[in-house]
């Protein structure tokens, strides 16, 4: 099989534009939402993973089928915001904006870091609902500059320092009242809440 042709696994939403981006640059481009095993891998005969806004955690055995091919998108300036809601997270406590292309590993969003960029939120304009869709387009684009490097594992990543803070879903109850527009609510309304 020539290296273009080999399968590429992106993992996450069936109507992300990534997606489709992908499926225009590349020849044999698979994807699912749905939870993935070893078996799954080794029948498709996946060669490179690509997670984008993917719901299920991957688990070792499929990462040591794919060493130094499977990555992650993940809308925060890690090692800050690990794991759900980074955008909320971070303009309540006061941690750095960004989003950051790293490898998988076992952990949740604790794999070395390929490539990050910082993002400057609009704390005069942006709701909760426009930092993320400014955090989701600044991901794709950070991907699609990148990619051919990545692809041809090009890349110098460098390894999480352990410190950074992490969020899971039920996190967010505690602070949902604060959110007094929904997704709709200011960003400078919540700056600071919690710091």
């Amino acid at each position: 099989m020539k290296s273009e042709d080999v399968p590429i696994l992106f993992v996450g939403p069936e109507q992300s534009p990534l997606l489709e981006w992908l499926r225009q640059n590349e020849k044999n481009v698979l994807a699912t939402s749905d939870k993935i095993d070893q078996a799954f891998i080794v029948s498709r005969q996946i060669w490179f993973l690509i997670s984008y806004g993917y719901r299920h955690i991957i688990k070792k055995d499929v990462l040591d089928l794919l060493p130094g091919r499977a990555i992650n998108l993940h809308i925060s300036y890690l090692p800050f915001n690990r794991g759900a809601d980074p955008n909320l997270w971070s303009i309540l406590e006061g941690t750095p904006a960004g989003v950051t292309i790293h490898y998988l590993d076992e952990g949740v969003d604790t794999g070395d870091i390929i490539v990050q960029k910082p993002v400057k939120l609009d704390f005069e304009h942006d709701t909760l609902a426009t930092s993320y869709d400014r955090l989701q387009h600044e991901i794709q684009s950070l991907f699609r500059q990148h990619w051919p490097e990545i692809r041809a594992g090009k890349c110098q990543p460098k390894p999480q320092t352990r410190t950074g803070t992490a969020h899971k879903v039920k996190d967010r109850s505690a602070v949902e009242h604060l959110l007094t527009e929904g997704w709709n609510t200011p960003i400078a309304r919540l700056a600071g809440l919690l710091r």
